[in-house]
C-alpha cells in the first residue's frame, strides 16, 4: 500500500467447494490448548461478554489457530441503488487442535445464519448442523458454536449468509460515486482491506497468517462490469436481468489481499514479454489518462521479473483509478487499486512532480506482488518487510526503467522524510509491537515505508548490488506462499546460496563474486543478523562524530535528538541503551577512493594513509546516519564549497546541507554555521542540491511568517530574492529540461512568488487573466500552473473562478493544483467555505479533507482557524475517518506540528489530554507535542543568531 503522505496530495512544502488436494504443511504453533477450552467450561465468567449476554468462548484479539482456513467460496450481490449488499460464503477450514468452536473476525456485518458440513455430509448430500453465532464486537469477533466437538485433523466446511449495508468511509466494501460531465452521479462498489478491514466484507480469518485460496463469484447488473483478483471464467445469466460472474480461484493469499470491483469503467490494455495481461481501469472520461500507466506497467512487470528471476504468478494484472480512495494505493494480487492521482496522467495538467508520483506509486505497488503478496509477513509488527522493500524497489526499478527520472536523486529525500521523525525521542522501532487495528494502523508511516528501505539500501552498498539481489531473491523463493520475519530476510542477505547453488562439498561459489572490500568485512565478523537488529530492532538514528587529529580519527557514535543538548539533564540517560553496528564509508579531499569501516562500538579509532584537508563520511548519503564533524571539519568542508564544490560529489553536497541544518537542531552546529555553509549555492548547478537547500531556508522563512516576526521575515525575504535574483529570473515559465531542472523550476518559481517578487507575480497573473478569458481552455504549462492558480486565488473574481473550475476538472492532478491555489487565499471567510465544502463531502471530496485542512494551516491566515476547527468538530471528524488512519494522523499534526509557542503548546496538549480521557489515543499525540516543544526550544536557541546573521548578509 501507498500512503498519501507518501504524498500529501499537495505535496505542501513539502454451490460447496471440495477438491482432492493434499493436506498443507502449515507450521503454526497452536496458541490454544485443551487447558483454555477447559477453563471456558469450569469459569465462563472469566471471559468477555457477548451482545446477547453470554460468555464469549476467546479472550484474545488475535485469532486461536486450532482451526485454519483453506479455501473461501464467496458469492457477493451488491445493490448499488439501495447501496447494501447481500453474501454468502463457504470456508473449508482444517481443525488442527480439538474444539467446540471456531473464532472469526466479522465486523459491522448481520449474520442471517451458519451450517457446519462434515466432508460426510458432503459425500451424501446431507444438510448440515446450524451453528450458533456469538458476537463479540469489541474485538471484531464472532464465535460458531459446534454441537459436537471438531476432530483434529479433520476438514469441515462453514457455510455463513449475511448482509450489511456498503460502507460509507474508505475501509471494506464500500461505495464510491464521480460525476461525469452531464453533472450525473455514478456509483461503483469497491473493496480495501489493508490493514484490517476483509472482516467488513465477509467473515474471515482476518490476519495476515491465515493464507488461504478464494473462489470469487460476484452478481451485477448489465451496465456494470465486475473485477476481481483473478481473471472472470465465465457469466451466467440469472432471473430478472442479473449477470453473475465466476471468477478463477486465487493462489494462496492472505485475506487482506482479496478485492472485488462492480463499476462501469473503461480499461486499456497490453500484454509483458511473458504473457501477462495489464489492464487499465477509470471512469469512461477519464480513459484517456490511462495510457502512460499501461506503458509504465508493462516495463515494470517486465524488469521485477527479471530481477528476481520469478515469474508475476497470476495470468492478469488490473490497476484501477478508484474516485474515492483512502490511501495512495493498494497492492491487491492481480487487482491493484489506485486513487486517480496515483494513477492518472493528464499531459496537459499533470507536472514534472506529478509524473514523478505516478511512476513511484506504480512501481511500489507491482513491487508489492513479490514482497507482500508472494512473501506476506507473519503479523503487523514486521510490516516494514511489505512496505520498505516496495519503497525500496522504487529505487532500483525506477533507476532501471526511467533513468531520465532521476529518481536516485529523488531517494536522497525518502531518506530525509525518515531522519525528520526518527530524530525524534518519540519515534518508534522499525519492528514494533502492534496488536489493536488502530496500533496496527498506526505502523503505515515513514519509519516502515522510508527508513525501511533506506536500511535496505544501506545493506545493499555494504553488500553490493549483486550480493544483495541473490539474497532477496533466495528470501523469496524460500518464503514463497508463506509468511516471514525479520530474522527470515536477514538469514536470507547471511547466506543468497539457493539449495541448487551447492556442491557436493557443502560450498557456494556465489561468493566468490563478491567485492574485496564485502570480503574484509565479512573477515571481520560482521554478522548480518546481529548488524541489522540494530536497525530494526531500536528506535532513532545514530549521530556519528568525526574528528581529525592529523592522520588519526576519533570516531564516536551517539543517539541523535532533535531538541535534546548535551547539556540538558537527560541526555546521559538516553544515550546509554544504544549502540549500533554502522557500516560506515568516507572520502577525502587527497583521493576519490571509498573508504570502508563497520564502527561497531561506542568509540573508534581509523588511520588516514596519507594527509588530508578534509573528510567527508557517508558518501552518497547511502548511510543512514548524520554525521558531525567536531574541531575545523566544518569549516574546511564550507571553504571546499566555496572554492570549488565539484571536488564533493553532488549526493555528497546534497546530504552536507541536510545534516548542518539537523545538527542545528541538536545544538551541535550553529546556525550561522550552516547558513554560511548555504552560501556557496550561487554557483550550485546540481538541481537536488540546490533543492535542498531552498526548502530549508523556505522553511526559516514560513517558520518567521507564521510567528509574524516581521522584521526577520522581512530580513529573510529580501536575502532569498536578492541571492537567488540571477536564478529565479533565468526561468522560464514552460515544462522544458530534465526532470530536476523542472522540480527546481516550479520550486524556485513557487517560492518567488510566495515572497511577492514583482515579476513572478506580474508573469503569474497575466497568464491567469488569459485563462481565465479563455474559460479555462489555454494550456498553462503544468510544471507552473500551480503557481499561477495561487496568485489568481488572490482576488475574488479569480477565487471563485478557480472553485468553479474546480467543480468540472476532469483531471485528478488538475484539481489538486486548484485545491491547494484556493487554500492559499488571505480572506478567511474563503478558508472557511473550503472546510465547510470538505467536510459535506460532495464538491470537495472526504478523502482530499485532510490535505486540505493541512494546507489551510500553513497559510498564516488559516492556521488558528484550522486547529480550532479539529477541535470544535473531534467527534464529527471521527464519524468521517477512522482513529487511526492516515487521515486522521495528517488532520492532527498538519494543524498542531508547525506551532511553537508556549501557549499553543499548552492548548494541544490539553486537548490531547481530554481525547485520552474519552479513551482515544495516538502515538501522533506525543510525537506532535514534541515537535511543537523543539519548535519553541529551536526559536530561543536561534532567532537572535538568525537576526544577526541576516543584518550582516543582507
Amino acid at each position: 500500500m501507498v500512503n498519501s503522505h507518501r504524498k500529501l496530495i499537495f505535496h505542501i512544502y513539502i454451490g460447496f467447494y471440495c477438491s482432492a488436494i493434499t493436506l498443507p504443511k502449515i507450521c503454526i504453533c497452536s496458541q490454544f490448548s485443551t487447558p483454555f477450552i477447559n477453563q471456558f467450561s469450569k469459569d465462563p465468567e472469566a471471559f468477555p461478554v457477548t451482545t446477547n449476554g453470554e460468555p464469549f468462548p476467546w479472550r484474545d484479539l488475535r485469532l486461536p489457530h486450532m482451526a485454519i482456513p483453506l479455501h473461501y467460496d464467496l458469492l457477493v450481490h451488491p445493490n448499488l441503488t439501495s447501496l447494501d449488499f447481500a453474501a454468502s460464503e463457504k470456508i473449508e477450514i482444517l481443525v488442527r487442535e480439538a474444539t467446540q468452536f471456531i473464532i472469526l473476525h466479522s465486523k459491522d456485518l448481520e449474520i442471517m445464519n451458519a451450517t457446519l458440513h462434515s466432508e460426510e455430509d458432503l459425500r451424501y448430500k446431507k444438510p448440515g448442523k446450524k451453528l450458533k453465532v456469538l458476537s463479540y464486537p469489541a474485538h471484531e469477533q464472532i464465535a460458531l458454536l459446534v454441537p459436537e466437538e471438531l476432530i483434529a485433523d479433520v476438514r469441515y466446511y462453514v457455510a455463513i449468509n449475511f448482509q450489511a449495508k456498503l460502507a460509507d468511509g474508505f475501509e471494506g466494501f464500500y461505495k464510491s460515486t464521480y460525476r461525469t460531465s452531464g453533472g450525473e452521479t455514478r456509483t461503483i462498489a469497491v473493496t480495501d482491506f489493508q490493514p484490517t478491514e476483509a472482516r467488513m466484507a465477509f467473515p474471515c480469518f482476518d490476519e495476515p497468517l491465515f493464507k488461504a485460496n478464494f473462489t470469487i463469484k460476484i452478481r451485477r447488473e448489465s451496465r456494470h462490469i465486475a473485477l476481481s483478483n483473478m481473471p472472470k471464467v465465465r457469466t451466467i445469466e440469472l432471473k430478472e436481468g442479473l449477470l453473475e460472474d465466476h471468477f478463477e480461484a486465487t493462489v494462496k493469499m492472505s485475506t487482506y489481499l482479496v478485492a472485488y470491483i462492480v463499476c462501469d469503467f473503461n480499461s486499456v490494455s497490453g500484454t509483458t514479454l511473458s504473457g501477462v495481461k495489464v489492464s487499465i481501469y477509470a471512469s469512461p472520461e477519464k480513459w484517456s489518462q490511462t495510457h502512460y500507466a499501461l506503458d509504465t506497467s508493462l516495463k515494470l512487470l517486465d524488469f521485477y521479473e527479471n530481477y528476481f528471476h520469478i515469474s508475476y504468478p497470476l495470468p492478469k494484472l488490473d490497476l484501477v483509478a478508484i474516485p474515492d480512495f483512502g490511501p495512495g494505493a493498494m497492492e491487491n494480487w492481480g487487482l491493484i487499486t489506485y486513487r486517480e492521482t496515483s494513477l492518472l496522467f493528464d499531459p496537459k495538467t499533470s507536472s514534472a512532480s506529478d509524473k514523478l508520483w505516478v511512476t513511484k506509486v506504480i512501481a511500489h505497488e507491482l513491487a508489492h506482488q513479490w514482497f507482500g503478496n508472494l512473501v506476506t509477513m507473519e503479523w503487523w509488527n514486521d510490516i516494514w518487510l511489505n512496505e520498505g522493500f516496495a519503497t525500496y524497489m522504487e529505487l532500483i526499478s525506477i533507476n532501471a526503467t526511467y533513468p531520465e527520472l532521476q529518481f536516485d536523486d529523488y531517494f536522497l529525500n525518502v531518506c530525509f522524510e525518515a531522519i525528520a521523525k526518527d530524530t525524534l525521542n518519540s519515534s518508534r522501532p522499525i519492528s514494533n509491537p502492534a496488536e489493536t487495528p488502530t496500533e496496527v494502523q498506526e505502523m503505515f508511516d515513514v519509519v516502515s515505508y522510508n527508513k525501511g528501505a533506506c536500511i535496505l539500501n544501506m545493506l545493499k552498498d555494504f553488500l553490493t548490488d549483486e550480493k544483495f539481489q541473490e539474497g532477496i531473491t533466495h528470501y523469496i523463493r524460500k518464503f514463497s506462499y508463506r509468511n516471514a520475519k525479520n530474522d527470515d530476510l536477514w538469514g536470507s542477505l547471511s547466506n543468497s546460496c539457493l539449495e541448487g547453488d551447492f556442491i557436493s562439498g557443502g560450498f557456494c561459489y556465489s561468493n566468490s563474486k563478491m567485492t574485496s572490500n564485502t570480503l574484509s568485512f565479512l573477515k571481520k565478523n560482521v554478522e548480518i543478523n546481529e548488524m541489522m537488529n540494530t536497525w530494526t530492532l531500536q528506535k532513532g538514528i545514530p549521530l556519528v562524530v568525526v574528528k581529525q587529529e592529523g592522520r588519526s580519527l576519533r570516531l564516536h557514535q551517539e543517539l541523535f535528538l532533535k531538541g535534546v543538548f548535551r547539556e540538558d539533564p537527560e541526555w546521559g540517560t538516553l544515550q546509554k541503551r544504544y549502540l549500533w553496528q554502522i557500516p560506515l564509508t568516507y572520502s577525502t579531499s587527497s583521493s576519490n577512493m571509498i573508504h570502508r569501516h563497520v564502527l561497531k562500538s561506542k568509540r573508534d579509532t581509523l588511520e588516514l594513509p596519507e594527509k588530508t584537508s578534509w573528510l567527508k563520511f557517508n558518501v552518497d548519503s547511502n548511510g543512514y546516519y548524520i554525521v558531525h564533524y567536531e574541531g575545523h571539519g566544518w569549516d574546511h568542508l564550507i571553504t571546499q564549497l566555496n572554492q570549488n564544490h565539484t571536488l564533493l560529489r553532488p549526493k555528497d553536497r546534497v546530504g552536507l546541507i541536510h545534516d548542518a541544518f539537523q545538527l542545528v537542531s541538536a545544538g551541535r552546529l550553529t546556525l550561522d554555521k550552516a547558513l554560511d555553509l548555504t552560501r556557496y549555492l550561487q554557483h550550485e548547478t546540481s538541481s537536488p542540491a540546490l533543492l535542498k537547500g531552498l526548502g530549508h531556508l523556505e522553511l526559516l522563512y514560513h517558520m518567521m511568517d507564521g510567528r509574524n516576526i516581521s522584521d526577520v521575515t522581512e530580513n529573510l525575504k529580501h536575502y532569498i530574492l536578492r541571492y537567488f535574483k540571477a536564478m529565479i529570473d533565468k526561468q522560464s515559465w514552460s515544462d522544458e529540461g530534465s526532470i530536476f531542472d523542472r522540480l527546481l523550476r516550479s520550486a524556485l518559481l513557487k517560492l518567488a512568488c510566495d515572497l511577492n517578487h514583482p515579476p513572478c507575480i506580474q508573469k503569474a497573473a497575466e497568464l491567469f487573466s488569459r485563462w481565465m478569458e479563455s474559460s479555462g481552455k489555454l494550456n498553462i504549462p503544468a510544471d507552473v500552473l500551480k503557481i499561477v492558480y495561487s496568485v489568481g486565488a488572490q482576488t475574488t473574481g479569480g477565487w471563485n473562478y478557480l472553485l468553479e473550475q474546480y467543480g468540472l476538472s476532469m483531471s485528478g492532478a488538475e484539481k489538486n493544483k486548484i485545491l491547494y491555489a484556493l487554500s492559499t487565499s488571505k480572506h478567511q471567510e474563503n478558508l472557511v467555505k473550503l472546510i465547510k465544502l470538505g467536510m459535506e463531502g460532495k464538491v470537495i471530496k472526504t478523502q482530499d479533507f485532510a490535505p486540505l485542512l493541512h494546507a489551510i494551516a500553513r497559510n498564516p491566515k488559516g492556521q488558528h482557524l484550522a486547529w480550532n476547527f479539529v477541535r470544535e468538530n473531534w467527534t464529527h471528524l471521527l464519524k468521517k475517518f477512522d482513529l487511526g488512519s492516515f487521515a486522521m494522523r495528517v488532520i492532527i499534526s498538519g494543524t498542531t506540528s508547525h506551532f511553537s509557542s508556549k501557549d499553543e503548546l499548552q492548548e494541544v496538549k490539553l486537548f490531547f489530554q481530554s481525547l485520552k480521557a474519552q479513551g482515544s489515543h495516538l502515538d501522533i499525540f506525543q510525537i506532535v507535542l514534541e515537535t511543537i516543544t523543539n519548535n519553541i526550544k529551536w526559536l530561543e536557541k536561534n532567532l537572535n543568531t538568525l537576526k544577526t546573521w541576516l543584518l550582516v548578509n543582507v
